[in-house]
């Protein structure tokens, strides 16, 4: 049972548990919580003959926050957010599971112990952490969703002895249901009183007497309110909040007039309000949140030297990136988070993307190159200019004009006036290699490197589970089986130099709506329930992508 457990993931957790729930050899009971350390956490015991297995419910949610179990000066462990603190939920669990171990030994009853803690929130360094929470003998899934809500079945069937014994064994660890509505009831008395004498002094006049007295304090007080303030700005810099409104800012038509008989249109991307929420909603891509993250710091940490100390010599930092991956694998995503972010760390003016390929710049007349590439420019101006494709541009023919579109594009970045604009290049790894090492030039001013995986089964299913969330449909347990069945198999067979990667599961995505709506119109269900239920005859055979044939020997 315990391995069994440590096999989940955030994605077959919930399923698992109402597999232990229907299992008739494991004693399964819902604890309101096990003092001293988790008395106002939901835990959930699993029990057989040789194991046992707490579940703790960690409904705490941050989107970032940073685990240490390592104590200090006797401290109990704690875990950090940005602003605040909190004793390690790993720590508390495995401080429980011991003194559960000793009411058992008490007892004479020997089992084997795991925990399991299923978090709402981040913890950043998870990977680092894996190691220690193994040795404490906890298997933590963070990153869970609306775990507040979760609808956990126990069997709790008294003939399962084993079950029954440790019951009796803990009991005297368990919250007693009365003693949340006695505190309660003690606060509200508190708060009675603590009303009632506000009162009476208040018709008594003693609050205004007191006035006087205060007005010293109060000017301390407003000084030591402006020296905060002073420290939230240097803060402010550091953490990235801003409360410029995005709807300020105006953005171009995204109209390239080539010549006076051709215009293209690009696609101009606004920024976002929470980029850094977005990035953290990405599937995988881990790496790169982690270089974002130091790109944008190093940045932001700029900005706060240059303010607090104009004549400090500046950390050169370039923005200019290449992003490297296959289609669908969140490089125009990762775009518009980038610009976003950078616009919140005060590097660029506005955040917003310009979305240009090939097609943006090659035009039909001599000079045609020229002039899109400028009106590109200014459009890109306080935002992020993204080539798509952009090794194209490198075509074989000497005089292949993309090739000009490079060098006009090598002018402007070595202007050191155009500094409120980041270029981003994209395209597959190989040729966007090829195209860096051919132009030393190139590789120079685009010294960061992101690289795009292509994501595994998992995280296309997860990016599938995220999908249909913003529809509020649901599968059912069959047509889940089926489609991951599906998406594993298409997963097997796929060309790697076409797989579409996220793109793939939209597009099937979209075929099962198409299907369920085609059958909820013909079947007319009367259950709202039904009608955001996809069941497996919604699930079509794939459009699986097969691998050319190669001719040869």
């Amino acid at each position: 049972m315990i391995s069994g457990f440590k096999r989940q993931n955030r994605l077959t957790i919930q399923s698992h548990l109402d597999t232990m729930a229907e299992d008739p050899a494991v004693y399964s009971e819902h604890l309101k919580g096990i003092g001293p350390y988790l008395k106002d956490n939901d835990i959930y015991l699993y029990i057989d003959h040789m194991c046992m297995v707490v579940v703790c419910l960690d409904k705490y949610e941050n989107k970032d926050e940073l685990a240490d179990e390592d104590s200090y000066n006797g401290e109990n462990p704690l875990y950090f957010t940005a602003s605040s603190y909190r004793i390690s939920p790993v720590w508390q669990l495995s401080e429980t599971m011991k003194l559960i171990e000793q009411k058992l030994k008490e007892a004479a009853i020997s089992l084997k112990m795991q925990g399991v803690l299923l978090s709402g929130s981040i913890f950043s360094n998870a990977e680092d952490m894996e190691r220690i929470w193994k040795e404490k003998n906890v298997t933590v899934i963070d990153h869970l969703d609306g775990l507040a809500d979760w609808t956990i079945g126990v069997n709790n069937d008294d003939e399962l002895m084993k079950g029954a014994m440790v019951m009796e064994a803990i009991k005297d660890m368990l919250t007693p249901p009365s003693t949340v509505n006695e505190e309660e009831d003690s606060s509200s008395d508190d708060l009675a009183e603590d009303f009632e004498r506000l009162l009476n002094d208040f018709i008594n006049n003693e609050m205004d007497h007191g006035e006087e007295d205060t007005e010293d304090e109060e000017d301390q007080e407003d000084q030591e309110d402006t020296e905060d303030e002073e420290d939230e700005e240097a803060y402010d810099f550091l953490s990235g909040e801003d409360d410029d409104p995005l709807s300020d800012i105006r953005y171009p038509t995204g109209i390239i007039e080539q010549n006076h008989n051709i215009s293209v249109r690009v696609d101009i991307l606004r920024p976002i309000a929470n980029p850094r929420e977005e990035l953290d909603k990405l599937v995988g891509c881990d790496d790169i949140k982690r270089r974002m993250d130091e790109l944008v710091a190093l940045t932001r940490y700029n900005k706060m030297m240059h303010e607090l100390f104009p004549d400090s010599k500046q950390h050169e930092v370039s923005l200019h990136s290449v992003f490297l991956g296959h289609p669908g694998t969140g490089k125009t995503t990762v775009c518009k988070i980038f610009g976003s972010l950078l616009r919140q760390a005060g590097a660029l003016s506005k955040g917003h993307v310009v979305v240009c390929d090939r097609g943006s710049f090659i035009g039909t007349l001599w000079g045609d190159e020229e002039r899109a590439m400028k009106q590109v420019l200014d459009m890109a101006q306080g935002g992020v200019l993204m080539i798509d494709e952009a090794y194209l541009l490198n075509g074989k023919h000497e005089n292949d004009p993309g090739k000009l579109v490079i060098q006009l594009m090598m002018n402007i970045l070595a202007d050191e006036t155009q500094r409120d604009i980041a270029i981003v290049l994209c395209g597959y790894k190989e040729p966007m290699m090829k195209l860096l090492d051919m132009n030393p030039g190139l590789q120079s001013r685009f010294p960061n490197k992101f690289e795009f995986k292509d994501f595994t089964v998992d995280e296309l299913l997860e990016i599938t589970l995220h999908r249909i969330k913003d529809y509020d449909y649901q599968f059912t347990n069959p047509a889940w089986e089926k489609y991951r069945g599906m998406l594993a198999q298409a997963y097997m067979v796929r060309d790697p130099e076409t797989w579409g990667n996220a793109r793939f599961v939209a597009n099937q995505l979209e075929r099962i709506y198409i299907q369920h709506a085609s059958r909820c119109v013909n079947q007319h269900p009367q259950d709202k329930h039904e009608l955001l239920t996809l069941i497996p005859e919604d699930i079509l055979p794939f459009d699986i992508p097969r691998r050319k044939a190669r001719i040869g020997f």
